[in-house]
């Protein structure tokens, strides 16, 4: 299996799938990115989740919390969550990526990697809710860590791109429906991390 990296140096290579992939490091300063980190690793409530997996129940191995619309929810494992309201932080980080993105978005899954024993497995964000192709931006503060995607239907097709400190990485076209990604564990992770994912989910 042949892995490539999409961002050598922090440089787009020709053979970048900007289709479905758009990183965009530095959106945030250094100062910046660890004022927000500090602030949402103190204000956020924090909570570690379960999910039915491999016939039991089993505590994801990261913490999340989910702010948007009140009229919105958050599926997850089959449950639907009340988001948290809106803070002042995350309307500005908000007001930031919109531009980039090129879309409205009216929630934001807040993910919380404490090291690297935390991560999330090999999944795709394409529940029915997020509507055909959506585009999600991830944000990223603290720790950097590897993203990887693979193709669902040939897994030797694969991708991978380091998230850095301030970074954002746009998902969009049919990345959601055709592959695959995932955060892996990783003993050499001793930093936390911090991942929002802004999306627009149909009410």
């Amino acid at each position: 299996m042949e892995q490539f990296d999409l961002f050598p140096g922090n440089e787009t290579r020709p053979d970048l799938p900007k289709d479905i992939l758009e990183y965009k490091p530095g959106l945030f300063t250094i100062q910046e990115s660890h004022d927000i980190m500090q602030a949402l690793l103190t204000e956020t409530p924090w909570k570690q989740e379960s999910q039915q997996m491999y016939g039991r129940m089993v505590k994801t191995p990261r913490l999340t919390a989910w702010y948007g619309d009140s009229n919105n929810y958050y599926p997850f494992a089959g449950s639907k969550f009340t988001p948290y309201p809106w803070t002042a932080l995350l309307l500005m980080i908000r007001s930031r990526i919109e531009p980039e993105a090129g879309v409205k978005f009216n929630s934001v899954l807040l993910n919380y990697y404490r090291n690297g024993n935390d991560s999330v497995a090999w999944h795709s964000d394409d529940e029915p809710e997020l509507g055909i192709n959506p585009i999600i931006a991830s944000v990223n503060f603290g720790q950097e860590r590897r993203f990887d995607i693979r193709n669902k239907k040939d897994h030797a097709l694969k991708y991978s791109v380091s998230l850095q400190n301030g970074s954002l990485l746009v998902m969009k076209g049919n990345l959601q429906h055709l592959w695959d990604h995932q955060v892996a564990k990783s003993s050499k992770i001793t930093q936390p991390r911090i991942n929002l994912t802004f999306r627009f989910i149909k009410t």
